[in-house]
């Protein structure tokens, strides 16, 4: 590792000129990045240099909302550094994880991403990004003070990164029935419901001069029809005049009681499973509501929540086992912090 560094050392110190030089010819912003590393550099990794204008370029976007989000300039001047220091760590962390993968398991640093594989992100972030409009690319690029074959180099980082942090998550597949039932068992609170309803709904548009009386019979009328065993959704596709879920049949998906006005909840959470209320006449229209299904207050048995314990505890498990990979990374690679 010694004899390493100082091999370093000279294109090291070649870097860091370049970049103090470029960071004195930019004129100090709002962000206090000047301030905090005055000679431009931020931190070394292995022979690479991160200068206080890369980490401008990740936070720039992000200023904005992080000034909306803070109630003073105390608490803003707080995030921002955190922020910056977030930065700094992912981008040291991105250089280590690119160089544990061109090593590869041989240790010789041999391996390449096919430039078919980048060709293709490029052509996709084009698309996406830019409409497949190269002049909008190349003002972004401008934008960003970056070539073209430093916007490729990032997008073969980028497939790197996301390979390299793929290949972790595979070892974590397996969650343990105990495991699940300890968590369980540990957080029932977190798995409480409120009553809550799947609902269809029905609703009839108060026609000009139409009295209750008679908006209440004519809700009556398709009341019949289901009460003679058609199904509700069916009368919604053909009767109901809510634009928005007639073709779904009046499908409201679930909701709380809390989430309903009274007029919806009273009537609706005193029905089971496959009932529809009377009819309901309000001032700006008449509504058929129906329980397509029910889930009542309490903490919801195991079996209904084991898939989302078990995904729970798979993302702790991988978050651990990625923080644990990137701890061994940090250790065996040449980091120095300004």
């Amino acid at each position: 590792m010694i004899s390493r560094r100082f091999a370093l050392s000279s294109a090291v110190c070649t870097l860091a000129l370049l970049a103090t030089l470029s960071s004195r010819a930019q004129t100090p912003t709002e962000d206090g990045l000047n301030l905090r590393f005055a000679n431009g550099i931020a931190a070394i990794v292995e022979n690479k240099v991160i200068t206080v204008d890369d980490i401008r370029r990740e936070i720039a976007p992000l200023i904005p909302q992080l000034q909306r989000d803070s109630r003073n300039e105390k608490e803003f001047k707080e995030k921002l550094e955190a922020l910056q220091d977030d930065t700094i760590q992912n981008l040291i962390d991105r250089e280590l994880i690119v160089k544990a993968f061109r090593k590869g398991k041989d240790g010789k640093e041999s391996r390449q991403v096919p430039a078919a594989y980048i060709d293709n992100e490029i052509a996709h972030r084009q698309a996406e990004d830019f409409e497949n409009d190269r002049s909008k690319f190349l003002a972004y690029l401008r934008s960003q003070g970056k070539t073209i074959r430093e916007f490729r180099r990032d997008a073969e980082e980028e497939i790197i990164l996301g390979y390299m942090r793929s290949q972790q998550r595979k070892s974590v597949n397996i969650v343990s029935p105990v495991k699940i039932e300890t968590y369980y068992n540990e957080n029932k609170d977190r798995f409480y419901q409120e009553d809550s309803v799947h609902m269809r709904m029905l609703q009839l548009l108060r026609q000009p001069g139409e009295t209750d009386d008679q908006l209440h019979a004519r809700l009556a009328d398709i009341a019949a029809k289901f009460k003679a065993g058609e199904k509700f959704e069916d009368l919604a596709r053909a009767y109901s005049q809510d634009a928005s879920r007639k073709a779904k049949g009046g499908d409201w998906d679930w909701h709380q009681r809390s989430d309903l006005k009274k007029e919806f909840s009273e009537p609706l959470f005193a029905l089971k499973k496959g009932e529809m209320t009377e009819p309901l006449v309000l001032p700006e229209g008449g509504y058929l509501l129906f329980v397509e299904d029910r889930k009542y207050a309490g903490i919801e048995p195991l079996d209904a929540v084991r898939e989302r314990i078990e995904h729970t505890l798979m993302q702790q498990m991988a978050g651990m086992g990625q923080e644990r990979w990137l701890e061994r990374l940090r250790r065996n690679g040449y980091v120095k912090h300004y």
